[in-house]
């Protein structure tokens, strides 16, 4: 049987770096804040209490974490990793189990490096730590290893020489019972460069009760923290190149990887096919078969099988085509329900709607979906013909095989195969427009 789990994620740092008014874990990777990252890595885990430690100073943070349902503790002043680990023993309070520690601007550990240091505990370790080998160690914290076992964390400032070239690194990760975490955490002192109270003291204190620590090693990718904006910038390429890869794998034709761009949760069936310059928002799903043509942007929106999308459409949230539909040059949708075979081919909006199925919508139409207070919905039934450059003023219904002449305005009802010419009557001049010319002609050459 697993023994129950429990996550404090640290999010109180101060974000100076960042140079932004916003706090830097609520910053985007991917379509979504690096919070909300850590977050969703604690549940996948199986944690059955999360805890957000923030500072004073970022009650953006703490609306946000308490937006994604995590409990909050609150740390000030910051006097470093172990003082706020600490600050959350009291959200944890009556909690009997294990407990990992995370970094709320380190969004990329992924569930299965977090499963094998729970693991690791279920397994008999006392404390295990996420360690990894990067390129250039720098100002990590050195892992002291012996034996299999890790006897010591050593901070790049108060490492010697000999320590720092060792190339196992400290990620900041670690894991222990709550009651081994807090029993030694009462036992950390400050005694160092900063004068602060740091975590990975924890091992050597735990140590020093006989109990036993090992080191679970991950990719440096998985690892890269964020305190800049370059280190934003970099830690979405990262993004980037790994969604390319794992959507070329899995059979998606991308015409230009480098200018595709993905959120955390798009989902392409293999055998799409997606152009260049194309930007996949959160929320968007992908049938097999469908193409994406250049230049498009998506986001909550449904592709069913074998759609064509674009070049230069927009589709936003709420957006669902069925199979075999079209949204052309040029075409905006927002939350519309586009019926199996329906086509908007060119230049036209179409937004708070229900189109039927074989339904044709022509260049040019716009749902007036917005009265300057409120929100009205436009029904287009199955095989109706819209006529190019037709304004529906919602709410509004066409009937089924209805048919609506160019350029009209339609404000009421149109019954099932009925057609709807809602503009004036031509009036031809003869002659006019000679007249017209000859004289504008005389008028000029006087000048």
């Amino acid at each position: 049987m697993t023994t129950p789990r429990a996550a404090v994620i640290l999010a109180a740092g101060k974000s100076t770096r960042m140079k932004s008014s916003r706090s830097k874990v609520l910053h985007h990777v991917g379509g979504r804040s690096m919070l909300s990252w850590v977050a969703d890595l604690a549940r996948s885990a199986g944690a059955d209490k999360i805890v957000c430690v923030v500072g004073e100073g970022n009650a953006d943070v703490r609306a946000a974490a308490e937006e994604l349902g995590l409990e909050i503790a609150l740390q000030e002043p910051q006097l470093g990793t172990g003082h706020a680990v600490k600050c959350a023993q009291g959200a944890l309070s009556g909690f009997k189990g294990n407990m990992a520690v995370l970094y709320a601007d380190t969004p990329f550990v992924s569930h299965k490096t977090l499963e094998r240091v729970f693991k690791s505990l279920d397994n008999g370790t006392d404390v295990t730590v996420l360690g990894f080998e990067p390129e250039e160690p720098g100002f990590y914290g050195r892992l002291i290893t012996e034996g299999g076992e890790l006897t010591a964390i050593v901070e790049a400032r108060d490492a010697s020489n000999e320590i720092l070239d060792i190339g196992l690194c400290n990620s900041g990760v670690i894991a222990a019972s709550t009651q081994d975490m807090f029993s030694a955490l009462e036992r950390v002192g400050n005694d160092n460069v900063k004068g602060e109270y740091y975590l990975t003291d924890i091992v050597e204190i735990l140590r020093g009760d006989d109990k036993t620590a090992r080191v679970i090693t991950a990719d440096e990718s998985e690892v890269l923290g964020v305190n800049s904006r370059l280190d934003l910038a970099t830690a979405e390429v990262a993004f980037q190149m790994g969604m390319r890869q794992a959507m070329l794998t899995k059979g998606v034709t991308l015409r230009d990887p480098d200018t595709t761009y993905f959120s955390w949760d798009t989902a392409i069936s293999a055998d799409a096919e997606i152009g260049a310059n194309v930007v996949f928002g959160p929320g968007v799903s992908i049938a097999k078969d469908a193409v994406i043509h250049p230049f498009c942007h998506l986001e909550g929106a449904k592709i069913g099988e074998g759609a064509q999308i674009g070049p230069f459409a927009r589709l936003r949230p709420g957006t669902e085509m069925a199979a075999g539909t079209k949204a052309g040059n040029f075409v905006e949708t927002k939350k519309a329900k586009i019926g199996k075979g329906s086509k908007i081919n060119h230049l036209s909006y179409i937004g708070d709607a229900e189109v039927g199925e074989g339904a044709n919508i022509g260049a040019g139409t716009i749902t007036c979906n917005y009265d300057g207070y409120f929100k009205h919905k436009t029904e287009i039934g199955d095989g109706a013909f819209v006529g190019t450059n037709s304004s529906l003023v919602a709410p509004v219904k066409i009937g089924k095989g209805a048919y609506l002449g160019s350029g009209g305005v339609i404000t009421k009802d149109v019954p099932e195969g009925a057609l709807a010419v809602a503009r004036s009557e031509q009036v031809n001049k003869e002659g006019w427009a000679d007249r017209y010319n000859t004289a504008q002609k005389k008028r000029k050459a006087k000048k």
